[in-house]
């Protein structure tokens, strides 16, 4: 299987940077993607792109797509709609391209100050969030955020990272 991340940090050269590189995001988008199995097919490639933002940035995403016209940590459009027809051509294209995730790092900043962690930690399982939505996942109740955050921890895990859900 192969995973092509684009990666677009836009606090990259502020006092901000989330001190990931790109090549790290590609090997933990992978990992992940080789745990998701069987839900995903081992032979194909993915391509999604993550962008790193500010909340002013989220907030007018927020608002224009989700009418909600306030900072987010994580967005996440998924190229793949569950309730569309799909056309043969986009399953049969590799890289088959699953769509975006958008994390604002001052929401993360923030979120992993109250929760204890390190901003790295924290970017992580946002990501991993934005992922699972990505490949179909929601938490319409409780029962199915439960489901939702112990995948996360699990993907977290998979990379050598350790975080509480709860």
């Amino acid at each position: 299987m192969e995973v092509e991340v684009s990666v677009q940090d836009c606090l990259e050269t502020s006092s901000q940077s989330t001190g990931i590189s790109a090549d790290t995001w590609q090997t933990w988008f992978h990992a992940w993607l080789e745990t998701l199995q069987p839900d995903i097919s081992p032979s194909q490639s993915y391509e999604l792109s993550l962008r790193l933002t500010d909340d002013a940035e989220i907030q007018t995403l927020n608002s224009q797509y989700r009418h909600q016209n306030k900072p987010t940590d994580v967005l996440a459009f998924a190229a793949l709609e569950v309730d569309s027809p799909q056309l043969d051509e986009m399953w049969e294209s590799l890289p088959l391209y699953i769509g975006d995730i958008v994390i604002s790092v001052d929401t993360a900043q923030r979120q992993a100050q109250q929760q204890g962690y390190p901003l790295q930690i924290e970017l992580a399982w946002l990501a991993a969030h934005g992922l699972l939505h990505l490949l179909g996942w929601d938490h319409p109740d409780e029962e199915s955020l439960n489901r939702m955050l112990l995948a996360q921890a699990t993907l977290l895990e998979s990379i050598g990272l350790n975080i509480q859900t709860g």
